[in-house]
């Protein structure tokens, strides 16, 4: 299954995609500013089946203004497709895509962020097949 993951935020829109056998990552170009309509149509675009957007839980596991703002965002996005949109816990994923800027990847740092959440999201959805 081809899946869109995105990486919400006030300024751009970090965008990833996987193959189709949800086995291959790659960060595209960020959607700026961000828009709704603008997420739908790279997700038709991409022949995506499954649209993920990380979801911004603090590290106690609370959720504050910019999980509430993703989650509006997630409503908008519902409105202009008739796929699945579904949140992931995006913990930690700001942090490893500037880890991977400092080793030489060249995506942009919210689209590095969102093929990390996509590479967790994958990682547990292989793990729960196989159990």
């Amino acid at each position: 299954m081809r899946i869109l993951a995105l990486d919400y935020g006030l300024a751009r829109i970090g965008c990833a995609l996987s193959d189709p056998s949800g086995t291959v990552v790659r960060p595209l170009a960020v959607l700026e500013p961000p828009d709704s309509a603008a997420a739908a149509a790279l997700a038709a675009e991409s022949e995506a089946e499954l649209i993920l957007v990380g979801l911004p839980v603090q590290l106690s596991g609370e959720e504050g203004e910019q999980a509430a703002a993703t989650r509006r965002f997630c409503e908008a996005l519902r409105a202009e497709t008739d796929l699945p949109v579904e949140t992931y816990d995006e913990r930690l994923t700001t942090r490893m895509a500037a880890a991977s800027r400092r080793g030489g990847a060249r995506a942009a740092e919210d689209s590095l962020a969102a093929a990390h959440l996509l590479e967790a999201y994958l990682v547990a959805q292989a793990g729960m097949e196989e159990e």
